[in-house]
């Protein structure tokens, strides 16, 4: 990116390494204001009519916009009585007040981030990118504070002090890694080295729900990546034990940064002495309205692309195709992909316990955790979370260990207690919180934990469909076997799917695409957790069910007491 300021839609990316502002005069004297003004009042004359023309007058833009900035900028130095300007004799001061309060409003509603581009680590930009992104941040509230206590006419009685610059802000690095030579239209294209968020963060992107399916094509996408470099960037996750690229477009750069509450950051030195696992193409500008992966089988790179479209602003479809990418990934080399929960509960009385919940999206497999929390406050001593919504089973000496993907969870705030969401909202992603299907992103888990061997006690289906309370244990792998497969759930609006469903393994992120290799996998596995004596069975969460009064009470209690006894 080379301009100081990129606008589009709802997105604004601040280039530090193209201008840094600091002063009020160089803000207000710059190309960037020049166009933020010019997209703010374009914005009015279509959202406020009657406003707009209450103040432009029908002057032209490109020419009422020149005597705005000098009417701000004599602001900035003296008072309103002082000032002989015709354009705000012409507006008056109650209008520029207005005007000015309405601009500053649409600034924050915007999504800001700044960038910052550095060819080394040790380079003053890098040291100082957080500083520099606070004076920006001082800056935008002092100018408007001056501005618009002078045309009040009094000082503030009440300060705010709120996020008036950025969102947050990134260092941009180039990384020399090896790349093949199908993939050299991804050259160039910077890694995001470094994040500072200002949690707790508001998003709101313009879809809250994910529709379609991932599909596997003969056909590498990379082939169809249209390459306008200047406006890419990579986030380098590490998910559960793999390396994928996630390159996307910065029209979703919020989406691109919330991957920091979920993925844990790889460095430089991680990328530059390992070869990806996968690649993700987010945003591709290849016009099929597609969500596709294929295996490269000659770099053994599994590859995804997302093509642009304001419907996948929902996070679901950044998240879920990374997760997809780790699931085929890891059925090659033989795991089995889990679509999930993993806890370890410690009780009180010394024992540890590692309890996996397995079903699709509203089965109630977080819902079961919260439940258990709130009822076992004098049994649990904690509970630490291994994998909130995607994980894997492996078979190591004779047992089947689990390992997670995300160090965060990217939850429904209406699985959650009440308070867990304001609990933890100092480091939280929020995403349309007061619409339905609202969203947060809350950091949960260390990455040693959640890559490290876990030992499981119980797997559970995440029954939300029938009328039963409980839980109930599978006497052997076939009765195992047929509520596993067939994935059935009460859908609850969650994706674009209503009432009974059935999904293969209840995971349609690569299980379902990859059938064949997945059922041998589970074959494998579950005989294992048969012959180790593991609890395998099915709870009840009721929550597909019109009668469900306290079936999520009744399933956590059950479950308490087996813990407490076994």
């Amino acid at each position: 990116m080379k301009e100081e300021l990129y606008l589009r839609d709802r997105t604004a990316v601040i280039n530090f390494t193209s201008a840094y502002y600091q002063t009020a005069g160089e803000l207000l004297s710059s190309k960037g204001f020049s166009l933020f003004l010019k997209r703010f009042l374009t914005h009015l004359a279509v959202d406020d009519i009657e406003v707009f023309e209450w103040i432009v007058r029908k002057e032209p833009l490109d020419e009422f916009i020149p005597k705005l900035i000098q009417v701000l900028k004599l602001l900035m130095i003296m008072d309103v009585e002082d000032l002989q300007q015709p354009t705000l004799e012409t507006m008056g001061s109650i209008r520029l007040l207005s005007l000015v309060e309405k601009g500053y409003d649409y600034w924050r509603k915007l999504e800001r981030f700044t960038i910052v581009s550095t060819s080394s680590s040790k380079s003053l930009q890098f040291a100082s990118f957080i500083e520099a992104d606070q004076k920006f941040n001082a800056l935008v509230i002092s100018i408007y504070r001056t501005i618009s206590e002078k045309l009040q006419g009094t000082k503030n009685r009440v300060y705010r002090q709120m996020s008036a610059g950025s969102n947050g802000s990134i260092v941009l690095r180039s990384y020399r890694w090896n790349i093949p030579e199908e993939y050299h239209s991804l050259k160039n294209i910077p890694f995001i080295h470094t994040i500072m968020l200002r949690t707790p963060l508001l998003l709101y992107p313009r879809s809250n729900k994910r529709v379609g399916s991932f599909v596997e094509v003969d056909e590498n996408p990379i082939h169809h990546f249209v390459a306008h470099k200047q406006y890419w960037m990579c986030y380098p996750a590490k998910v559960g034990s793999l390396l994928i690229y996630i390159y996307f477009h910065q029209d979703f750069l919020s989406s691109g940064v919330s991957l920091a509450n979920l993925f844990e950051l790889a460095s430089e030195h991680e990328c530059t002495h390992r070869k990806p696992d996968a690649i993700v193409l987010f945003g591709n500008e290849d016009e099929k309205n597609e969500t596709t992966f294929y295996h490269d089988v000659k770099n053994d790179i599994w590859v995804g692309s997302v093509s642009y479209a304001q419907r996948i602003e929902y996070f679901g479809y950044l998240k879920k195709m990374s997760l997809t990418l780790h699931n085929v990934a890891k059925m090659a080399k033989g795991w089995l992909p889990i679509h999930g929960a993993m806890v370890n509960i410690y009780l009180r009385n010394g024992a540890r316990k590692g309890v996996v919940l397995i079903g699709d999206s509203g089965a109630g497999k977080s819902e079961s955790i919260e439940a258990l929390k709130n009822l076992g406050n004098e049994e649990i001593a904690k509970i630490d979370i291994i994998f909130d919504d995607m994980g894997s089973f492996h078979i190591e000496d004779h047992q089947v260990y689990a390992q997670g993907t995300e160090i965060g969870a990217f939850v429904r705030l209406d699985d959650l207690d009440k308070g867990t969401a304001y609990r933890d909202m100092e480091r939280s992603i929020f995403m349309n919180p007061e619409s339905s299907n609202a969203r947060v992103i809350l950091p949960s888990s260390s990455y040693d934990l959640i890559t490290s061997n876990q030992v499981i006690d119980m797997v559970l289906y995440a029954n939300n469909y029938e009328n039963k309370r409980g839980m109930h244990r599978f006497e052997n792998v076939k009765e195992a076997k047929e509520v596993f497969i067939q994935g059935k759930r009460m859908a609850l609006g969650t994706t674009q799917e209503k009432g009974l469903s059935m999904t293969y393994f209840a995971n349609p992120f690569g299980p379902m695409q990859q059938q064949d290799v997945c059922g041998k996998i589970f074959e494998d596995v579950f005989d294992q957790l048969y012959k180790n004596q593991v609890y395998v069975g099915e709870i009840y969460t009721c929550l597909g069910v019109a009668e469900h009064k306290d079936g999520l009470q009744d399933a956590a209690s059950q479950l308490l007491e087996y813990l407490k006894n076994n």
